[in-house]
């Protein structure tokens, strides 16, 4: 099959949760010396994106949904051992990098992982922390990493305040400024972003992409308005 052909399969594969498929064609693609990049990106991560599409509208169910997304994964891992080291830089660096968690007292993990996958997918580097991870523990591995952003989960009502704390504790080491701050999870709305001084709030998988890259852009171009001014 042709190049088109193949990113068409692999997409339908991820939509199919066929990690079977998804694996034979990676092998293909090896065997026609295809780029190994674009074939994640356009054509497995493509497939990714439709499946956030009708989880969102309802066509598919959450079970559904949390294995294609394990197939995503693995297929992800795949070719991340396959390229070689510059073109691993290439796929999760382009971007930046996210430190993500589900912060303390919340056992939840599923959404973050599907949420930390799709970002992958779209060319961002994420550091993964877990789950029931304290603040102080995250900020730390935001200043070991040198992430861009912060990106916290609470799906328990009983667990948001913690999303308040670590804004607190980032006010308190004067590092508000360093990292862009983002928070999900099913009690979390925009509304409480704002009031807690997060910087964003993501519904889902595919709009913490958005959000994410919405964010990043915004502070560059605040860096370079900065400069200009300087000079």
């Amino acid at each position: 099959m042709d190049k088109e052909q193949l990113f068409q399969a692999a997409a339908q594969s991820i939509v199919d949760a066929d990690e079977s498929r998804a694996m034979h064609l990676l092998e293909e693609s090896k065997r026609e010396g295809f780029d190994l990049l674009e074939v994640l990106m356009d054509g497995f991560g493509a497939g990714n994106e439709v499946l956030g599409e009708r989880f969102d509208k309802g066509v598919i169910s959450l079970p559904e949904l949390i294995y294609a997304a394990e197939v995503m994964k693995n297929i992800t891992a795949k070719i991340l051992e396959v390229l070689d080291e510059d073109q691993r830089e290439r796929i999760v660096s382009d971007r930046g990098t996210i430190v993500l968690a589900t912060v303390a007292g919340d056992v939840h993990d599923i959404g973050k992982g599907i949420v930390a996958s799709t970002l992958r997918t779209a060319g961002f580097k994420v550091v993964d922390l877990g789950c029931e991870v304290k603040v102080e523990t995250i900020l730390d591995a935001a200043e070991k990493y040198d992430a861009d952003i912060i990106g916290t989960s609470a799906l328990l009502t009983s667990t948001l305040p913690e999303q308040k704390k670590l804004e607190k504790l980032l006010v308190e080491r004067g590092e508000k400024e360093r990292f862009i701050t983002m928070v999900g999870g099913a009690p979390c709305t925009t509304r409480w972003a704002r009031k807690i001084g997060a910087d964003g709030y993501s519904e889902n998988a595919l709009d913490a992409v958005r959000v994410a890259l919405e964010l990043i852009e915004r502070r560059k171009s605040r860096q370079e308005d900065s400069y200009e001014k300087t000079d």
